[in-house]
């Protein structure tokens, strides 16, 4: 049997405020022609299908148009991720079954799969844990413990199929992958990563969330997001993973790149070497993200650089330090790979000049959990 392992498509996701649409659209068509030319029995698309709970029409049109056209030629199995409205996305689910599109947002239906070629599929929506904690009866927060439950919920139904090979979808940050600028934090409500080992036991688990291919085992990928959402993801190589899964228990696997809408870049440096030396010269057709180092900030920088580099989208200023003087963090490196509920305690004690009390970080706990909680009932 032979899937096909995307995920993250974002649609309606704009770059710096560029338009992407016509590029994931472009999408699409490749996705499409990899389909048929490669003869894929299945398309796994591992959540965040839209950027937002809440899509613009013209994204709602076009993941219609992709799942009619795919559903033309081959079966696809769809979860929601922690970007999607699992209730909006999954309208439907029972009638677009008979289609070969088969969603699945629900988190009571995690042990049902939908078999194909003989193959168990498995799709593990995107499970925010204070919201399954007390149906499930979980013993711990976070998500290891909503996670650790959906799996063992799989492996009870695949115990009663002996023999029988099994895919998983989920959407989650698995211990071992490296993140982007561009992924939503959901570390908020317990523990965010969860060892791979919690998808011991099936044959393939196709994830979600993270914005990079990557391999956290041979049976453990990412496939990664179709295009570029930050400048972070520059190095990344996009595109989708061809699986193959042997009748002797191997995977057969291939990379399909997608295809790129414009190469990114990051410059940095003093603005006249930037506008003047011919290193650059390469970068003029990029989307580029320029940090000028001038120690005093140039006048019309953007406008400036724009005109050799038409593409500029970003453009920050982070002088040179003094010689012999220790160079200062930006905000941005500052904050990153921290949690908003550390952030909100830096701004307390910011302004009030004294760490947040035990009793002021319960309460933006409580805001945080709330939030999140009004998010994933969208």
């Amino acid at each position: 049997m032979r899937i096909l392992h995307t995920s993250d498509w974002h649609l309606g996701r704009s770059f710096h405020r560029e338009d992407l649409l016509s590029a994931q659209a472009a999408y699409v068509d490749h996705l499409v022609a990899t389909v048929r030319d490669e003869r894929v029995d299945c398309v796994l698309v591992s959540g965040d299908v839209y950027d937002r709970a809440l899509p613009g029409v013209d994204a709602v049109r076009l993941a219609n148009e992709a799942l009619e056209r795919l559903a033309e030629r081959t079966r696809v199995v769809l979860i929601a991720g922690n970007h999607d409205s699992a209730r909006r996305l999954g309208f439907g689910a029972g009638l677009m079954d008979a289609s070969g599109v088969h969603l699945r947002t629900d988190p009571e239906r995690v042990g049902e799969p939908v078999l194909v070629e003989g193959v168990a599929i498995y799709g593990i929506p995107y499970l925010e844990p204070e919201l399954v904690r007390a149906d499930w009866n979980l013993p711990d927060r976070g998500h290891p413990a909503a996670l650790g439950e959906a799996m063992r919920r799989v492996r009870a139904d695949l115990a009663g199929r002996p023999g029988t090979r099994s895919v998983v979808l989920a959407h989650a940050f698995v211990t071992g992958g490296e993140p982007s600028d561009s992924e939503r934090d959901i570390s908020v409500g317990g523990a965010a990563h969860v060892p791979a080992s919690v998808f011991d036991g099936v044959d393939y688990a196709a994830l979600g969330h993270l914005h990079g291919r990557q391999r956290i085992t041979e049976r453990v990928r990412y496939s990664g997001s179709p295009l570029a959402y930050s400048f972070s993801e520059a190095d990344h190589l996009k595109g989708s993973w061809l699986i193959d899964l042997r009748p002797d228990g191997s995977l057969g696997e291939e990379f399909v790149e997608a295809p790129v809408p414009r190469p990114l870049a990051r410059l940095r440096g003093r603005l006249d070497d930037l506008l003047e030396s011919p290193r650059h010269d390469r970068l003029t057709g990029h989307w580029l993200q320029v940090t000028i180092t001038d120690p005093n900030r140039p006048t019309s920088a953007m406008e400036r650089l724009r005109r050799r580099f038409p593409h500029t989208l970003a453009l920050s200023f982070e002088p040179d330090a003094p010689d012999g003087a220790a160079g200062s963090r930006t905000f941005a490196e500052r904050v990153r790979e921290r949690s908003h509920l550390d952030i909100a305690g830096d701004f307390v004690a910011e302004v009030t000049g004294t760490p947040a009390s035990e009793a002021e970080s319960a309460l933006l706990h409580e805001a945080f959990e709330a939030f999140r909680r009004k998010e994933a009932l969208r």
